[in-house]
């Protein structure tokens, strides 16, 4: 029989404003909270291109865009939609030196007015799109 999953309380929904990103820390790391609606996400706050604070960057429904790249990810699973805004040669030379990588993303549920953090979930594993 599986274990049933612990989530701990992170935040009060009603401190989350739709539409926005939080930077908090729970146990160490630095996370990025985002509220779309009636839904939650939770994810690492860096980004994994050059480690930029994704909580400065811009909310595009469910999308985090780097504020410093412009490096684009889905919120509900981490997937990569845009690795980078360089072009040509440049887009090239720099995923020869750093692979387009998913964000780390986390189980999340509300239990009343507490958002609760559960555990990391797994990396998408399709392969990179053509824009990236």
């Amino acid at each position: 029989m599986e274990e049933p999953t612990q989530h701990k309380p992170l935040l009060a929904v009603s401190k989350i404003t739709a539409g926005t990103l939080t930077a908090t820390s729970f146990e160490g790391r630095e996370l990025l909270v985002a509220r779309v609606g009636d839904e939650f996400f939770v994810s690492e706050n860096r980004c994994p291109h050059m480690g930029a604070r994704l909580s400065e960057g811009t909310l595009e429904g469910t999308i985090v865009v780097c504020p410093r790249h412009h490096s684009r990810f889905d919120l509900r699973d981490g997937r990569v939609l845009q690795w980078t805004n360089f072009k040509g040669a440049m887009s090239a030379a720099g995923k020869l030196f750093r692979r387009p990588q998913p964000l780390r993303t986390f189980a999340v549920k509300v239990d009343g007015d507490m958002l609760l953090i559960g555990p990391e979930k797994p990396l998408p594993t399709e392969p990179p799109s053509a824009e990236q």
